[in-house]
């Protein structure tokens, strides 16, 4: 049998800091420019929900989900419409993501990230999902490996820490993340692939090690909000992904991973930013255009409703809303009128109609 990966002891002692202070300085500055732009923004919650959903979306994909934002979307605005078991699976997983995140923030609000918050956000993100029968929220005591399809424990590409050992890694993970180390993003560097490496589920292990980055960056400070977005870099580079990690655990190749992660972070930022503008732009744009169409003191929470959710139903957006039914009704019409909202799927029967604010799901695509 292979033998069980036998994780490094943290803080790791063969950092390379000055091979890594070039990178260190881009990255840090690249948060700091994308914080304050969020900081700028009056509810980032709801105006950068987009950016979110994707983040899901992308992060689950890289464990083989198929499902795209606009699939996602227009579920949650119509569950009840025909869809095939396996997509309809992949949807709820991305949904999860959200909820999961949405959860760990709230327990941020009232104590430091930890093991317990890692076991809590865990089973919300299998409930009722693939993966719900593999000990939700719970840290295995069986010993997992990874490999291609079909793979046993002699041909594994890794094979993680052996059950009786995690208690003393997990525990001695658990610490470093309030250890002080010189650089925080090289901290988080080293939390999430150490994290990743001990691989204490038997299912969930990247999604969760992924949602560490925004949960660290908000705990420590660096970010005001928790919406950094950086599963489409490693999807965009998911080979490399997976070999620098790969590389930790062959030859202790710490500096190359801690390189491509500030790397990623750095350039990731700068998407984050331009997306970020973008939708602030054409928010201050909708802002200006949609009051000389719609004379309604209910234009900024018809706007907000659009931003929240750019694909939904007429009783999802009134709901939502929270504009009284039949101003909703007249104020969604005029939108269409006007070309800032289109039809995505016509009603049918007692189906309702889908609509869509296009020009938000244009910018929440493009690019990375």
């Amino acid at each position: 049998m292979a033998h069980p990966y036998e994780p490094n002891k943290l803080p790791l002692e063969g950092i390379d800091w000055p091979a890594h202070v070039a990178l260190i300085g881009k990255a840090n500055a690249a948060l700091g420019r994308y914080d304050g732009m969020l900081q700028s923004i009056v509810n980032p919650g709801v105006l950068l929900s987009p950016l979110t959903n994707q983040e899901a979306v992308l992060s689950s994909r890289i464990e083989g989900t198929q499902a795209t934002v606009e699939e996602v979307l227009e579920y949650q605005a119509d569950p009840s419409a025909p869809i095939e078991p396996e997509k309809r699976a992949d949807i709820q997983e991305v949904l999860n993501y959200r909820r999961a995140m949405g959860q760990a923030v709230e327990s941020l609000k009232q104590r430091p990230l930890c093991l317990s918050i890692v076991r809590e956000v865990h089973a919300t993100l299998l409930d009722s999902v693939r993966g719900r029968n593999r000990a939700p929220g719970e840290f295995r005591r069986v010993q997992n490996f990874i490999g291609p399809p079909g793979c046993t424990i002699d041909t594994a590409s890794f094979v993680p820490p052996a059950p009786d050992r995690l208690h003393e890694a997990l525990g001695n993970w658990e610490k470093y993340l309030h250890f002080e180390e010189k650089d925080r993003l090289v901290q988080l560097a080293v939390a999430k692939a150490q994290f990743e490496l001990i691989h204490p589920f038997l299912d969930g292990n990247g999604r969760i090690g992924r949602m560490l980055v925004p949960l660290f960056l908000f705990e420590k400070g660096i970010l005001s909000s928790p919406m950094f977005y950086v599963s489409a870099y490693f999807e965009e580079h998911r080979d490399v992904y997976y070999a620098r990690l790969q590389a930790i655990s062959r030859e202790d190749g710490w500096n190359g991973w801690i390189q491509f992660f500030l790397a990623a972070v750095a350039e990731q930022a700068q998407v984050n930013i331009d997306k970020t503008r973008d939708i602030l732009a054409l928010y201050e744009r909708m802002k200006q255009e949609t009051p000389r169409a719609i004379r309604s003191q209910y234009v900024i929470q018809a706007i907000d409703a659009l931003f929240d959710r750019p694909i939904f139903t007429s009783t999802d957006f009134i709901a939502r809303s929270g504009i009284p039914k039949y101003s909703a009704l007249r104020i969604l019409k005029t939108l269409q009128d006007e070309g800032f909202v289109g039809n995505l799927r016509a009603g049918k029967g007692r189906r309702a109609g889908v609509l869509v604010f296009p020009d938000l799901i244009e910018i929440t695509e493009k690019g990375r």
